[in-house]
């Protein structure tokens, strides 16, 4: 049996977490959940109060936010080289704390049609939408990837966030950002994880 369960919608943040968890490449047991009373029951409720996807369950141990599974899933399997030395960290921490605040919070106003006034730049936690979007793409600009030249769970949270805003037209279209994007999504892992996720909407689709 897997030692890790594995809680998802194929339509939620839960496509970043089967695709760390194809990158560190152990066996898991999923349990999709379907939008409302699924997500609502009392016994998902006790995995995760807040009634949303993702969700794991390692070895007793709950871990819920997309972001915190994946630097939870790097520290916890080693051996998939995806998290940097813990000397090493500094860029590797930014990245997917920016990816967490920052991107998601902008990307989800602008996509809502929210605009801040002037005057609630500062107490967004963004700045405004602008400024997020520079700074994506100074993240992606210089190597290969956002903590240098090796690949790492950050690049799963940031990556995310860039595929999801350009998929969907909220984060304009930009050669930079569009080639950092192509470059990670073409990994093998990533290609498995949206080849499951697409086949459970293929297959929910025909029920």
């Amino acid at each position: 049996m897997p030692e890790l369960k594995f809680f998802t919608n194929p339509m939620s943040r839960g496509r970043t977490v089967r695709w760390m968890l194809e990158e560190v490449g152990i066996p898991y047991e999923t349990k999709i959940l379907e939008y409302g009373e699924d997500m609502q029951s009392a016994d998902y409720k006790a995995i995760n109060p807040m009634a949303k996807v993702p969700a794991i369950i390692h070895n007793g141990k709950i871990v819920t936010e997309a972001n915190a599974i994946c630097a939870y899933l790097a520290d916890a399997f080693p051996q998939a080289c995806l998290a940097p030395l813990i000397t090493e960290r500094d860029q590797y921490y930014r990245w997917i704390l920016f990816a967490a605040g920052p991107v998601e919070a902008s990307i989800s106003n602008t996509s809502m049609g929210f605009e801040l006034k002037e005057e609630q730049k500062r107490m967004s936690g963004y700045g405004d939408f602008e400024r997020v979007c520079k700074v994506l793409k100074m993240a992606v600009a210089k190597t290969a990837y956002v903590c240098g030249e090796d690949f790492t769970a950050a690049d799963v949270c940031l990556g995310s966030q860039i595929g999801f805003g350009l998929q969907f037209g909220i984060l304009p279209s930009d050669p930079i950002l569009e080639a950092y994007r192509d470059r990670i999504y073409d990994r093998p892992a990533h290609v498995r994880a949206r080849e499951i996720d697409d086949a459970i909407i293929g297959q929910s689709s025909k029920d």
